[in-house]
């Protein structure tokens, strides 16, 4: 096996192998219900299978157009204006890319240049601030209050500098479940009035939002529309975590520039899963019905963890419950997400990895993205420990 011997400056130094592998590798070796990495253990509709196989079978198998086929971004810009009221030019301001994260990496690489300042929400979701770095960028973080997990105005005013040149904003939001307002939005779009700082919305679970609320898109607020990248997740919203496809809207202009990353980036994403996704858009009900779906889900795990001595924390968006344990053990919640996958077979995240400093708290998030049976099993499980 052949080894490298010269000096090595990485430029991640920090960085190992990502939470939900180590957590979802852990769960594997332990035979462990896996309810950390965020992904269904449920297929997709049939139809949608379908509709991949007939395109696959349509001879449509070489490079698409690189910022998407034009059927499907047509589509996205119907969704969008339909729920949000907003008008996206599919030919200029709609990019359809491998995956959400893709599309976050790409926005900063786009717009954030060495010296520059990027503004993370903490707990922040464990892509961004390597983003920023790689691309010669320095986080910034605000921390979200606790147990709410609620943003700081005045924390996030006292943040922001001549050096600004991002803020990276997640709704509704992983790891916490919380989502923002629209009074949230609209202190955004004051705070950032008469100033050159570009927002990146990360709206993937932007179809599953609770107990009756309205997801609060960026692009429900024009000012705010104008300076933003809002990137969306097919792999969510439609249980294929695995095909790593999105898309990002934005006005022409910060698209231009995006773009220019892109196209030598990746260059394009799978061409036959665009014309299946174009064709699966036009049943409505695959999203609007989404948060009901995972709701369900949510009041299940609830329901079934009742009598154990975990307490629950709000969960008003994604598919993430977290768990408070204090009643349980003083361990950090890295080591009690190691013991409970070894000892009980019930896998975890623990929400301090996504936090540069390990906060007091001691929380464990918990995947509802599973059949009944999983999470039957899961909070038998917990309701012993």
């Amino acid at each position: 096996m052949p080894h490298y011997h010269g000096k090595i400056d990485s430029k991640l130094p920090h960085v190992g192998t990502t939470i939900f592998t180590v957590m979802s590798r852990l769960a594997v070796e332990h035979d462990a219900i896996n309810l950390s990495q965020g992904f269904p253990d449920f297929d997709c509709a049939p139809e949608l299978l379908e509709l991949v196989t007939k395109y696959l079978g349509a001879g449509l198998n070489q490079y698409p157009p690189m910022a998407g086929v034009p059927v499907l971004r047509e589509a996205i810009a119907e969704k969008v204006e339909a729920l949000y009221g907003a008008s996206y030019d599919p030919e200029h301001e709609i990019t359809v890319i491998p995956g959400a994260t893709y599309g976050i990496y790409t926005a900063v690489a786009a717009m954030v240049r060495p010296g520059d300042e990027v503004i993370l929400c903490e707990p922040a979701y464990d892509s961004y601030a390597p983003s920023v770095e790689v691309n010669g960028g320095t986080p910034v973080y605000v921390q979200l209050t606790f147990p709410d997990y609620a943003i700081d105005w005045p924390a996030m005013q006292q943040a922001i500098s001549p050096r600004t040149r991002m803020i990276i904003i997640n709704t509704p939001n992983n790891p916490t479940a919380s989502v923002f307002s629209a009074e949230d939005l609209r202190m955004l779009d004051a705070l950032l009035a008469g100033t050159n700082i570009v927002v990146v919305a990360d709206e993937v679970y932007e179809h599953i939002v609770f107990d009756g609320h309205a997801h609060q898109s960026v692009a429900r607020f024009p000012r705010l529309a104008e300076r933003s990248f809002i990137v969306s997740s097919f792999g969510k919203t439609y249980h294929v975590t695995g095909w790593k496809m999105g898309y990002v809207v934005a006005p022409r202009e910060l698209m231009n520039e995006f773009r220019k990353v892109h196209q030598f980036n990746v260059f394009v994403a799978n061409g036959p899963i665009q014309y299946a996704l174009a064709e699966y858009m036009k049943n409505k009900d695959a999203y609007l019905a989404l948060a009901q779906f995972y709701q369900r889900k949510r009041d299940f795990f609830l329901e079934r963890i009742k009598g154990s001595r975990f307490k629950p924390l709000p969960s008003r968006g994604t598919f993430f419950q977290n768990l408070r344990y204090d009643a349980i053990s003083d361990e950090r919640d890295t080591d009690l997400a190691v013991r409970l996958t070894r000892e009980y077979g019930i896998a975890s995240i623990p929400v301090s990895v996504f936090y540069r400093e390990p906060p007091a708290h001691r929380v464990l998030r918990f995947c509802f993205a599973k059949s009944e049976a999983t999470l039957a099993s899961g909070a038998e499980i917990l309701r012993r420990i």
